[in-house]
């Protein structure tokens, strides 16, 4: 168990909702998951009752019995981000939002400073933040004085499948951050990247493309459900460090030599 802002979950991995084959296909793939958290986009998902296919979805969501966290996907600028997180809190009675504040197009890059401007504007009304932005410590430091108890640093640019790649900064945030939650959000493609985010000492990490589009969703929801698992176990049980030259795993002491004259 760990302790996810004003929460107490089992499973470390945050879970999208969009792009999956069907609802049906969702809701099957969150539930091999093991996860607890959901993501939910205002601007993609018409959770309103007005709409047949809103309904739907919302229903399968509430079927699941997990925690919902909003997202302000696609906003580009602070008052975007901000009322879209304002009409979050009312569709889904939650305090909790994702927040996004994108500044290029290309690659989907948070803008820092609109963020930044953001998150100071939502906390100020309340709200527990889960910021996505990139691995800038600098940036994290702030967000973290503006009243930031979760972190979401990229481990690369959204939906591209590349992993880690600057795995030399995230560690960095760790240990300069130990007492922040610390999720690895973008950018994962296989439960092998999960599980090496959390080797690092990362609390979590929140993925929706891997799962989504992979060609069989359910089973590989749950193959990152055991990534996670090993990921954690291993940094919990203290990795040996690495080094430059082999040292041998079988002692030679008391082992017979045979000498031919």
């Amino acid at each position: 168990m760990w302790q996810l802002a004003d929460k107490t979950i089992s499973s470390r991995l945050l879970i999208g909702s969009a792009l999956y084959p069907s609802p049906d296909v969702m809701q099957k793939s969150i539930k091999a998951s093991g996860s607890e958290v959901v993501t939910v986009s205002v601007r993609r998902q018409n959770v309103s009752a007005e709409s047949e296919t809103g309904h739907d979805f919302w229903r399968l969501l509430q079927e699941l019995k997990i925690n919902i966290l909003p997202n302000t996907a696609g906003c580009h600028s602070v008052k975007e981000a901000v009322t879209t997180a304002q009409m979050a809190r009312e569709l889904f009675d939650t305090n909790w939002v994702k927040l996004e504040v994108i500044g290029d197009e290309y690659n989907l890059q948070p803008d820092p400073f609109a963020l930044l401007e953001a998150t100071k504007e939502l906390i100020s009304q309340g709200f527990e933040v889960f910021p996505y932005c990139t691995d800038d410590l600098v940036l994290c430091q702030k967000l973290v004085e503006a009243g930031c108890r979760i972190l979401m640093p990229w481990g690369s640019p959204i939906g591209t499948g590349k992993g880690l790649l600057n795995p030399y900064a995230l560690k960095n945030i760790r240990e300069r951050l130990p007492e922040i939650t610390l999720i690895v959000d973008a950018g994962i493609g296989l439960p092998s990247h999960a599980a090496q985010a959390l080797e690092m000492g990362y609390d979590g990490v929140l993925l929706n493309t891997a799962v989504a589009q992979a060609s069989d969703p359910v089973k590989m929801a749950q193959a990152f459900k055991y990534a996670l698992l090993a990921g954690r176990e291993g940094y919990e049980a203290g990795a040996i460090q690495e080094r430059n030259l082999a040292k041998p795993s079988t002692p030679t002491i008391g082992t017979p030599f045979w000498h031919q004259s």
